[in-house]
C-alpha cells in the first residue's frame, strides 16, 4: 500500500506560515558554509518577511549571494510534525519606511515592546522603532521550490 501524500497544499503551506513562529534562515558564508540563525518573521504579500541589522552575517551572506533556504516545522510527536523548507533568493529592502512597516508587523506578533505583541502606528511605531529602521534591512523570501510535509495526513500510522 503506497503512503498518504503527506505535502501541504500552497493554502496549507500560507496558513502554516501565517501561525509559525521561529523561522530556521540559512545563507551562505564567503566560505560556502552555511550560516543559519532562528528569525521572527511575518508573512506580507503571502510570502515570509523578517528584518536583521544590515551589517549582520545574514545580510552581508545574501548581499553577495542572494540564495537561502528556510525552514519552518512544529510538532512533538511523530504523528503531528508539520514543515515546510523554501528554497528560495533573499529580496533585501533598505527603504526605511517598508522596514519600518515590517517593525509594527512584528511587534504586533511577537513581544517586542513589553510582555505581550502590541500593534503599533504612527507616531508610537517610530518612537518604538523609528531609530532602528534605518539601520535594518528587511529581508523578502521569494520562493524558488517548497517542499513540505504534515504527518497528519498520515492518521497516526507510518
Amino acid at each position: 500500500m503506497a503512503r498518504k501524500d503527506i505535502t501541504m497544499t500552497d493554502a496549507e503551506i500560507l496558513e502554516f506560515l501565517r501561525g509559525g513562529s521561529h523561522l530556521q534562515v540559512a545563507t551562505i558564508e564567503k566560505t560556502g558554509w552555511p550560516h543559519v540563525a532562528p528569525m521572527w518573521f511575518v508573512v506580507h504579500n503571502d510570502k515570509a518577511v523578517f528584518r536583521s541589522f544590515t551589517k549582520s552575517q545574514k545580510i552581508v551572506n545574501l548581499a553577495r549571494d542572494a540564495r537561502l533556504t528556510v525552514l519552518l516545522e512544529d510538532g512533538d510527536r511523530y504523528a503531528e510534525l508539520r514543515g515546510a523548507m523554501i528554497k528560495g533568493k533573499g529580496t533585501l529592502v533598505t527603504d526605511r519606511d517598508y522596514v519600518l512597516e515590517i517593525y509594527g508587523e512584528l511587534a504586533a506578533k511577537y513581544p517586542m515592546v513589553g510582555d505581550d505583541p502590541v500593534r503599533l502606528e504612527g507616531d508610537a511605531l517610530e518612537a518604538a522603532f523609528g531609530r532602528f529602521a534605518e539601520k535594518n534591512t528587511a529581508v523578502i523570501v521569494e520562493p524558488e521550490d517548497i517542499i513540505s510535509w504534515d504527518h497528519r495526513k498520515i492518521g497516526g500510522g507510518y
